[in-house]
């Protein structure tokens, strides 16, 4: 496989990634709402609904499930280690590559293939909550753990192949990002009619400075863990 089918490959998985990421989440715009209506239910017309904590925990569970590879993709996960950092390129690559084969791939592939009996055997016995008497069907949730695993496997193989190309070439290759808040800012400030062009520039600047305040705390923060770890 040439750099050029490797980078084909990365990109086709980021963009399943990405676009499962964002798809999924609107379900806490759909939590949000059910709470809502819920707390309404319960405490003006004194109706509560008896299986509204099945519905939470599967609606937060699939979030937290189906968003797990658009965190990946977008390298948002948890890094500890301080002297990661401070690695080159494709020494972090060679770190990164052996981490995914020793742990990733074995836990994921196991999370795949539990899940998915796990989620036949439900399917099969029909089987519905017993938090209350007559509780929803949880099937459906349950099928999302193969689901998401397998969305995660998926993004791990592009992460691995990104580590492959950056032991070659020396450097990693850029990622799809998605848009930040700091771009948020700067796009509606652009758009702006009621704001001259000076105030403009010191707004993005201030938006700036407090987004590289923010990652440096983050920073530190790491750092620190990494060296109490």
């Amino acid at each position: 496989m040439d750099q050029q089918q490797a980078q084909t490959l990365v990109r086709w998985a980021e963009k399943i990634s990405n676009y499962t990421g964002k798809i999924f989440s609107w379900f806490i715009a759909i939590l949000m709402l059910v709470v809502c209506i819920e707390v309404f239910k319960r405490y003006i017309l004194n109706a509560p609904t008896a299986w509204i904590f099945d519905l939470n925990s599967m609606l937060y569970g699939t979030l937290f499930m189906m968003c797990g590879a658009y965190t990946l993709a977008q390298d948002g996960h948890v890094r500890g280690d301080f002297l990661y950092g401070s690695m080159k390129p494709t020494t972090q690559a060679k770190l990164d590559l052996a981490l995914y084969v020793i742990f990733f791939l074995p836990g994921v592939l196991a999370l795949v293939y539990a899940g998915y009996q796990y989620a036949g055997d439900s399917w099969r016995i029909g089987e519905h909550s017993n938090v209350t008497a007559d509780g929803p069907p949880v099937y459906y949730f349950k099928s999302v753990i193969p689901l998401a695993g397998f969305l995660v496997l998926l993004q791990g193989v592009a992460e691995m192949i990104r580590c492959v190309v950056c032991i070659r070439t020396g450097q990693w290759s850029a990622r799809l990002t998605d848009v930040q808040e700091i771009d948020v800012v700067s796009d509606q400030l652009a758009h702006s009619k009621y704001v001259d062009e000076e105030s403009k520039r010191e707004a993005i600047a201030n938006a700036h400075d407090i987004d590289d305040a923010a990652r440096h705390r983050g920073e530190v923060t790491d750092s620190k863990e990494g060296g109490v770890r």
